[in-house]
């Protein structure tokens, strides 16, 4: 069994809330969600309107498996510049649970 493991920090330059910064977060995650069928949460700067940490977990029987399905994530990622978000960093790695 292979887990695919992705950290997205994004930068919300025009939210001014909150409320303004779920607004962008939404969609893109909902879209990672239903289209892709993984695990999304915001995992770091909850508290900050204009920054954000989206993390994406995936798991899957072969390596080659979640490396596609994260590649994937990263498309819609980038997506996320329609929305009003830029990526600012990303992290991701898929490990073998047998190696842990």
């Amino acid at each position: 069994m292979f887990v695919g493991v992705a950290r997205f920090d994004l930068h919300i330059p025009h939210s001014g809330s909150l409320k303004a910064k779920r607004a962008v977060l939404r969609p893109v995650v909902e879209r990672m969600r239903n289209r892709l069928h993984v695990s999304v949460a915001e995992v770091d700067h909850q508290d900050l309107w204009q920054r954000a940490a989206v993390g994406v977990t995936c798991v899957g029987s072969s390596i080659d498996r979640c490396r596609k399905q994260l590649q994937e994530v990263e498309k819609v990622m980038g997506l996320a510049a329609l929305e009003g978000a830029e990526v600012t960093e990303r992290s991701i790695k898929v490990v073998n649970m047998d190696d842990l």
